[in-house]
């Protein structure tokens, strides 16, 4: 016999199996043709919105086809040409430092390492991650952006507070095989029905394994089980 499951990993084998068959097509929903592309478009997605950023790409790629463009840009101009985005001087003085480095250390391809990703300006381990996974075909660890904090935590799935830490508690329970997926999975469910601020419990498919429910449920006295 198998070493039984703790009750956290059966959740996020129910929540995994529920999801998968509620969202086949879940995938990264930024565009980008190639691994430079990916880059650019996950710096600027942190804390604006995938659509908003894909807006902002689609000419952006147009005018900054390599790295070299981009270290070479003027970084006011840089920044004019993401106005739209969230902290966009910010981001355009990060793409720029990142692209040196890129040019000038890795012989203008993007790092295809963790440890060589994050000592580029602008980009954390989640960044780092989606990069791997999508530009590189690498699954190092699980990508926590916000839906996935917030679900994992409202799911019972974990009680860290902070990406670092709850990408380290999620390695222990999600079998690496779904580490990816699990991420486009939540990420889908978390647009789609759970929201932070009014999430629809009703017409949820996780609502009667979910401890963050604000449903009510009868409970059959016989067995202490929630109906329905």
């Amino acid at each position: 016999m198998g070493t039984p499951l703790e009750p956290r990993e059966e959740q996020v084998l129910e929540v995994l199996d529920r999801l998968y068959d509620e969202y086949p097509d879940s995938t990264i929903s930024l565009d980008f043709s190639n691994r430079l592309e990916l880059l650019v478009a996950v710096v600027l997605s942190a804390q604006c919105t995938d659509e908003r950023v894909n807006g902002v790409t689609a000419d952006l790629f147009e005018k900054y086809r390599t790295p070299e463009d981009y270290a070479t840009a003027d970084v006011d101009e840089l920044s004019d040409d993401i106005g739209s985005i969230t902290y966009h001087n910010n981001k355009a003085k990060w793409l720029k430092s990142a692209a040196e480095t890129i040019v000038e250390e890795h012989g203008g391809e993007v790092p295809d390492t963790m440890e060589e990703l994050t000592e580029l300006t602008g980009v954390g381990r989640k960044t780092a991650n989606v990069v791997l996974q999508h530009g590189h075909d690498v699954v190092e660890g699980v990508v926590v952006d916000t839906h996935v904090r917030r679900l994992s935590r409202r799911l019972g799935i974990t009680e860290e507070e902070y990406p670092k830490g709850i990408e380290r508690d999620l390695m222990s329970i999600v079998p690496e095989a779904d580490w990816q997926q699990y991420t486009h999975l939540l990420i889908s469910h978390g647009r789609a029905t759970c929201t932070a601020i009014n999430p629809d419990c009703g017409d949820c498919v996780l609502e009667d394994v979910c401890p963050s429910s604000k449903l009510d449920h009868e409970v059959d006295l016989a067995s202490g089980e929630p109906w329905g």
